[in-house]
């Protein structure tokens, strides 16, 4: 694979207490996604692949990777938080809005990686997932989301976000196991 054809693994929001209004309907949704999230980041890894997890900072304007680390394992399942947990050797970004991008460092880590694609994986698929899926459309990354690897609170409204990621910002939404690929390519 080509330096300009690098893909890179984006992990969103996964550090959650799950204490909030939709929490049980996103719990379950992330019950069914986080083995796949998991085999996605440990793929990534063994492939050498860049991970950069990218996290809400849950209005903590102090928060890092530890305190948000700490606080989501101190909540109400930290089953969903204990496998996909950043390990210290990736790269960990706070960020306060939906988008990866908004007000983060994200685009010039991954301009400096020379990456090209993006696989967006965590949650909420109609909610940030779709709001960095369009900020990386237009800021000229191809994009791809892994269905069985990102979780939603509204099923009928995160079928529609994919749709959208689909036909307006030209993402590929495959099975994790293609995407897995797509970060593999030919290291």
């Amino acid at each position: 694979m080509a330096n300009s054809d690098k893909a890179a693994l984006v992990v969103v929001d996964m550090l959650n207490r799950y204490e909030h209004d939709d929490a049980e309907a996103l719990r379950e949704s992330v019950r069914r996604v986080l083995p796949t999230i998991r085999d996605l980041v440990v793929g990534a890894r063994q492939a050498d692949a860049l991970t950069v997890y990218v996290n809400d900072n849950h209005g903590d304007w102090t928060a890092g990777r530890g305190g948000l680390t700490r606080w989501a394992l101190g909540g109400a399942d930290p089953s969903l938080v204990e496998p996909i947990a950043p390990s210290r050797d990736v790269p960990f970004l706070v960020k306060a809005r939906h988008s990866v991008f908004y007000a983060t460092q994200l685009e010039y880590l991954l301009r400096q990686h020379d990456v090209r694609r993006l696989v967006l994986a965590g949650q909420v698929t109609e909610q940030c997932i779709l709001y960095s899926a369009l900020d990386a459309y237009v800021r000229h990354f191809d994009v791809t989301v892994p269905r069985d690897a990102v979780a939603h609170i509204h099923e009928d409204l995160a079928e529609a976000a994919l749709t959208m990621m689909e036909v307006n910002m030209r993402a590929d939404v495959v099975e994790a196991a293609d995407a897995l690929r797509t970060l593999v390519g030919d290291r």
